[in-house]
């Protein structure tokens, strides 16, 4: 669960939708907590075509399949049940699949058989009481790797009995996709949805403008508080953001991200403070904030900008302490200054 970084600045008006007029038109909202945080879903037509049950329920379904916080979970009983084969759920299944993907192209920077050295450090289910040794750290690591299990179709093949599996940096946006999905599947074309601050919109405001969205800047990347200086605006797609600021243990004057380096087995620490993605649907935008995260600021630009359809606005600190950000090229194009 991430927090919520990015936020709607206007309220949506009436949008259009499949057809009819703006006088047909009714705003509908749905509002919930849910994967330990809440969501808002709001739409316009002319009836009501959705209801907060079905929302609910859909959200308990994906929590069945993939929560660590569900002891009856699917990931759980994978997680216990050591060496075999494990058949798949349809949502498991499109997660993994996506998060092979995104390992290969980050050069396994992406890695969800991290849970292991995400509980040593104290970012996982269970409470911890000290910071790992190098021992324990490599002990962890032994578990690590997406080398150690296999899809075999639906089937999820674990080659190490101590294999872990966390999909929380990526199942909160296949999240928001799926429920955007569910708006569409009954003829809503216009919409916003919201789930921990990642976010999947679609349609114009009324005037035909683009929606705008509000990205958070910490001060000082140290004191949590933020201000709103960059807005965006865009009609169709997914945002979401990666950050380092709000959720971090502390031992004196260190601080530990909860992003974990899968092939270091140390937490990252590249002067990033929070990475806004820009991408077609939540589940990329989520999976890749997270490989930005384990970059410095140049080399995630460099890296976003040889790659179609994926866009980011860093913040980080300079060598100096001082906060600064940069942006991919289309990111640029995003930005209200620039319309």
């Amino acid at each position: 669960m991430k927090a919520k970084w990015i936020f709607l600045i206007i309220g949506f008006a009436c949008l259009f939708w499949a057809g009819k007029t703006t006088e047909n038109l009714k705003k509908y909202t749905i509002i919930g907590y849910a994967q330990g945080t809440d969501y808002l879903i709001t739409y316009y037509a002319t009836d009501s075509c959705i209801h907060k049950n079905t929302i609910d329920s859909t959200l308990n379904v994906i929590d069945s399949s993939m929560s660590l916080y569900k002891p009856y979970s699917l990931i759980n009983k994978i997680n216990a049940g050591g060496q075999g084969v494990f058949e798949l759920d349809d949502h498991f299944y499109n997660v993994l699949i996506k998060s092979f993907a995104i390992k290969r192209d980050s050069k396994g920077i992406f890695d969800v058989t991290v849970a292991p050295l995400v509980q040593l450090w104290g970012f996982g289910v269970k409470a911890v009481d000290h910071f790992p040794d190098s021992g324990e750290v490599r002990q962890a690591l032994a578990c690590t790797g997406m080398d150690k299990i296999r899809l075999r179709g639906h089937r999820l093949e674990k080659k190490s009995p101590c294999v872990q599996i966390d999909l929380n940096g990526i199942a909160q946006g296949y999240s928001v996709d799926v429920l955007a999905g569910l708006l569409e599947d009954r003829g809503i074309r216009h919409y916003v949805v919201e789930l921990g601050g990642e976010l999947r919109v679609k349609g114009p405001k009324p005037d035909g403008l683009p929606m705008r969205i509000g990205i958070e800047r910490p001060l000082d990347g140290e004191s949590g508080v933020v201000t709103i200086n960059d807005v965006m605006e865009i009609r169709e797609g997914a945002i979401t953001t990666a950050g380092n600021y709000r959720k971090f243990l502390q031992d004196g004057k260190r601080k530990f991200s909860h992003h974990i380096d899968p092939r270091t087995g140390y937490p990252f620490d590249t002067g990033i403070i929070s990475a806004t993605i820009y991408a077609k649907d939540a589940v990329t935008a989520d999976g890749y904030d997270n490989v930005i995260m384990a970059m410095e600021a140049e080399e995630s630009i460099t890296f976003v900008n040889k790659r179609k359809g994926l866009e980011v606005f860093v913040i980080y600190k300079d060598t100096s302490g001082t906060v600064r950000d940069t942006m991919s090229i289309g990111f640029k194009k995003l930005l209200a200054i620039n319309k």
